[in-house]
């Protein structure tokens, strides 16, 4: 079932009267209870595709849809049903992790015992139940991205849009924390669509991998890794994925392939099936 529909999406900025486009006529779909990752270089129009999708920012033409009891209804506004994680966690630094979590269920929650249950329950699933007290600077960066992880899940959304949320994380952390949201995303079967600049995240935590290109930002492939889970970083098959979205990413910023790339169109990419976009839809293919 689709949960997320990106449907001939474009946004144009006009500044100084001259109009700059960044994105383009971008389509695709996220099923329920997928992971789906978008990469592209710097200026590709990630974040804008992301901020559009939670409300954030207007779009200049097309429609974004959400799935809302089974029926798809257009969103062109912030709510309740879309989830967002920053690559800052925007702690309110006054208030302790607990209180943190429960701001957002002041809204749909009046009963004060019931938000501190569901506000526990989600440090809990984050690990932090030990931190509850604490006030964002007495936490770690990582630990403060967990919290905000919780804040964005507590209102149960339909969907959990997260932009770089790892950005600032040292590598070592980084990996454990995808690690930490693949185990939070088996729990609650949350579909999560996520912005990364890490073709190696993408790949580790992916369903689906929307590449974009830029100026404008376009849908250059959806691409679905062939890997089974857990995913190990070191295989054969997940070191040919990532080197084949190198090699498409290095094609969309017009470096030269080498004769021998992986990369055909509708083929097999060493364990990864690569689809040309067609109005947002990917479809795997049999071995050419």
């Amino acid at each position: 079932m689709i949960k997320l529909k990106v449907h001939h999406l474009s946004k144009a900025f006009t500044g100084s009267g001259v109009a700059v486009q960044a994105l383009r006529e971008v389509s695709f779909d996220v099923q329920d209870e997928e992971f789906v990752s978008i990469i592209g270089c710097s200026g590709c129009g990630k974040t804008t595709l992301l901020r559009i999708i939670a409300g954030l920012e207007r779009a200049s033409a097309g429609k974004i849809m959400l799935s809302k009891g089974g029926m798809l209804e257009e969103v062109t506004a912030p709510g309740r049903d879309r989830g967002m994680v920053f690559q800052e966690h925007f702690l309110f630094p006054w208030r302790t992790a607990q209180g943190n979590i429960e701001f957002g269920l002041e809204f749909i929650e009046k009963a004060r015992h019931r938000r501190h249950e569901r506000a526990r329950e989600y440090l809990r699933l984050v690990n932090l139940e030990g931190c509850a007290e604490r006030y964002p600077a007495q936490l770690s960066g990582g630990m403060r991205q967990r919290v905000a992880i919780a804040r964005a899940l507590a209102p149960d959304p339909e969907i959990l849009l997260m932009d770089e949320p790892f950005a600032s994380l040292d590598a070592q952390t980084r990996t454990f924390f995808q690690d930490e949201l693949m185990r939070i995303w088996r729990v609650t079967r949350k579909t999560i669509l996520l912005v990364t600049h890490s073709i190696d995240e993408a790949v580790y935590l992916s369903d689906r991998i929307v590449v974009l290109k830029a100026h404008p930002g376009e849908v250059l492939e959806i691409v679905h890794p062939a890997l089974p889970r857990p995913r190990t970083r070191t295989s054969a098959a997940f070191l040919a994925t990532m080197e084949s979205l190198n090699r498409l990413l290095g094609a969309a910023q017009g470096e030269a392939i080498p004769q021998r790339s992986a990369v055909t169109k509708g083929g097999l990419v060493g364990s990864t099936y690569v689809d040309r976009a067609n109005e947002g839809e990917a479809r795997p293919r049999a071995r050419p």
